[in-house]
């Protein structure tokens, strides 16, 4: 429910386009910018039970309104939406069976701790945070290339949910975790969101690029951690929410001095203490040879720089001139915004060196190959930052957010109207980092925002909507929430269970109003009642249909098919694309040569900023430029085509279809419900079970009429018992099963 028009119009039309910096823009006390206070919990309404807080607010809510809640959904319903939830995987016909012979008072409740238990877990709810900071493998733009180690940041997420690791924690390693005072290998690959930013290697000014990097993390920290569009005060005042200019500019001074390191090894510290013994080893007994190889391309290196960098801005020239020991943060800023396309310059002119210089060169790499038994092997390297020496530059609030109209300085620090300061933070003798003052200033436990922010974006995912359903906007051109006591109890049960996530998953997913039904039956009175006073189901007095998002809709034709690959982490994967899509375009990527590569899960698959996988797409898959707290929901005729006509569905169909019939051979009533088990997580009823069986009949006499039936129509693999028509059939029944409305939502 969005804010009364009324209000907002006035607020509008009374506000300049640039607020005076000293004008009140809220209250003190205006939701949600003040500290949480836990809320008592409401009576719970007479002839009604509940089985714990979340359920007594919202029933005292639907009292309020003269609602009801629905009865609760079938237990074999309440399993497939729970395990969708959670895992993103549809339950087993075996896990559906053996709930309903669980006959224990408990069994959903054990059913819920073995998914939350589960790797799968991690994997799913990874999904929903890398849409919060913009994950992506490429860095976008024209070239869009590949960040080799991008994926260790998302491998670092899918383990962090899966352990449970603090909110708190996460948030400080993410931001910080260069800064802690022993730093593991996986707080170092955490500091990859500072490096998610799209970049643009071939560009000539690099001064505008760096205060675009700056922009992009100010604004993007703002959004995942604060609920707040502080991006909409880089140019002015906010024109709706307190938030002023220079608060803007003082969060950005806490990543003034971070630079992109490319170099530090994801390791333990003995394997990376051992490492650097070698590495020394090494460097010392061949510091002859490459001083000679630095000396013999010297001036093709310079002579590169020269040319490359004179189209570039001052600022990079000059830090490319600059000896690496005395370049200033801004430099080293610049150097690793630029260095990459410089560098591939560089390298080629090197190869193609010709004459006597060519000869050299040669017999020097032959003799530097002489050492190699001295080399250690690689470790495996993060895509972090780590703090430049010496003092970053001043942070200056620029006119109209252009970076060529610096105006006054600002000290590092948070938004005045949340409780924040200019702290003397990042300076030589402090022994706290900025970007450690930042995580530690979030996560306070009397933060305004940071925990209603998260838990709020918990209840989205298992509810279809936040409780303020614009996740990443809490300010006021963001909808209302519908249960603001509500989201501030479970903001306070946040620190008060040591930030533990999975505690939250628990109590939401075992609540009553998650399990009950969302069916709405327009003969029932008290429904068509409900419908009139509440049809947007805002107080929750039913379930809500989600429908499933691109990522779960291929890995669950994967999972039906049998050919879902569940290998976890390491580098992006590559599935197959449709043909006219790589006939037609330049950026399309060759698919794994191993087939169980392209079969993997699709968070572990490329994410290619340019390029989204068509079915992805089609599906509402987020933009990756930016940061996607709500996806959009659509219902469009591309993602029935998707189905019906793309390849993945019918590939998978075949391979389903031969999975089944490998299983049951001719006997159609127990394949029947066996599919119907995994595709909809329920058996069928006796209509259903009857013209199933009818349509593989005749649709089997059908083909085989025709006399000639594709190989593209067979099950993979086709039983010798079954007859190729047979076969065609039950392939036409698991496409036509994986195109329902049934499969695709859920209830």
């Amino acid at each position: 429910m969005t804010r009364p028009l009324l209000v907002l119009l006035i607020v509008v039309l009374a506000r300049p386009c640039v607020a005076p910096a000293e004008e009140p823009r809220f209250h003190d006390g205006d939701w949600p910018f003040v500290p949480v206070r836990r809320p008592d919990l409401p009576a719970v309404p007479p002839n009604t039970t509940s089985s714990g807080p979340i359920d007594q607010f919202i029933l005292a809510e639907l009292a309020q309104h003269d609602l009801s809640p629905n009865q609760p959904a079938e237990l074999a319903t309440q399993l497939r939406r729970v395990t969708l939830d959670l895992t993103g995987l549809p339950p087993t016909p075996d896990e559906i069976e053996a709930l309903l012979a669980d006959q224990s008072p408990d069994a959903y409740e054990r059913a819920v701790d073995r998914l939350l238990a589960s790797p799968r877990f991690g994997e799913r709810w990874a999904r929903h945070w890398l849409d919060v900071v913009r994950y992506a493998d490429t860095a976008g733009y024209k070239i869009d290339w590949l960040r080799k180690e991008a994926y260790r940041y998302r491998d670092y997420v899918v383990r962090a949910m899966n352990s449970g690791l603090p909110y708190d924690q996460f948030i400080r390693e993410q931001l910080a975790g260069d800064e802690l005072p022993t730093p593991s290998g996986e707080a170092i690959v955490a500091t990859g969101l500072l490096r998610m930013y799209p970049q643009e290697s071939t560009a000539a000014d690099f001064l505008k690029q760096r205060q675009d990097v700056l922009d992009d993390l100010t604004e993007v920290t703002g959004l995942a951690f604060m609920g707040l569009t502080l991006g909409c005060a880089r140019c002015h005042d906010h024109k709706f929410d307190p938030i002023q200019q220079a608060d803007f500019f003082r969060l950005q001074a806490c990543f003034a001095g971070i630079v992109p390191r490319d170099d530090i090894p994801a390791a333990s510290s003995a394997d990376f203490a051992a490492h650097q013994r070698q590495q020394a080893a090494w460097e010392a007994a061949t510091a002859e040879v490459r001083a000679k190889l630095d000396a013999l391309t010297a001036s093709t290196r310079n002579g590169a720089i020269d040319e490359i960098t004179l189209a570039y801005d001052p600022a990079t020239r000059a830090a490319w001139r600059t000896p690496a020991e005395q370049r200033t943060i801004e430099q080293r800023q610049l150097m690793a915004l630029s260095f990459r396309y410089v560098n591939n310059i560089i390298e080629r002119r090197i190869a193609r060196l010709e004459g006597t210089a060519k000869t050299e060169y040669d017999l020097l790499q032959t003799e530097l190959a002489e050492f190699d038994h001295l080399k250690p092997a690689p470790l495996p390297l993060a895509m972090s930052v780590g703090n430049g020496p010496g003092a970053p530059a001043a942070t200056r609030i620029l006119e109209t957010g252009d970076y060529r109209h610096p105006a006054e300085i600002v000290q590092p620090g948070f938004p005045a109207f949340l409780g924040g300061s200019a702290l003397a933070v990042g300076k030589a003798d402090s022994p706290v980092g900025r970007r450690t003052a930042l995580a530690d200033w979030l996560t306070r436990p009397d933060h305004p925002l940071t925990a209603r922010v998260i838990v709020n974006r918990l209840w989205q995912h298992h509810f279809g909507r936040g409780i303020l359903p614009t996740a990443n906007d809490f300010g006021l051109m963001g909808e209302t929430a519908t249960h603001p006591e509500l989201l501030d109890w479970l903001a306070a049960e946040l620190p008060a269970r040591r930030w533990d996530l999975k505690t939250l998953h628990r109590q939401m997913v075992t609540s009553e109003v998650y399990r009950q039904s969302s069916r709405v039956d327009p003969s029932n009175p008290a429904h068509v009642r409900a419908l009139q006073i509440d049809s947007g189901n805002q107080w929750l007095w039913h379930r809500r249909r989600v429908r499933l998002e691109g990522e779960i809709v291929r890995d669950s034709l994967l999972s039906l098919s049998g050919r879902l690959n569940l290998a976890m982490f390491g580098p992006a994967s590559y599935p197959a694309l449709p043909a006219a899509l790589v006939e037609n375009t330049s950026i399309a990527w060759q698919p794994d040569p191993q087939l169980a590569g392209r079969y993997r899960r699709t968070v572990y698959c490329i994410q290619k900023r340019n390029l989204r996988q068509p079915l992805l797409a089609a599906f509402d898959q987020p933009d990756m430029y930016a940061s996607c707290g709500v996806r959009t929901i659509t219902l469009t005729p591309v993602q029935a085509l998707a189905l019906l006509n793309g390849e993945e569905a019918a590939e998978e169909a075949r391979h389903w279809a031969g999975r089944l019939l490998a299983d049951c051979g001719g006997d159609a009533p127990r394949l029947v419900q066996q599919a119907w088990l995994a595709a909809y997580g329920r058996v069928p009823t006796a209509a259903e079970l009857t013209d199933s069986v009818a349509f593989l009949q005749n649709q089997a006499a059908l083909i085989q009429a025709e006399s000639a039936i594709p190989s593209r129509s067979l099950p993979e693999p086709l039983p010798a018992s079954i007859s190729p028509a047979q076969g065609a059939a039950c392939v036409d029944w698991c496409h036509a099963l994986m195109n329902s409305s049934e499969f695709l939502f859920v209830d």
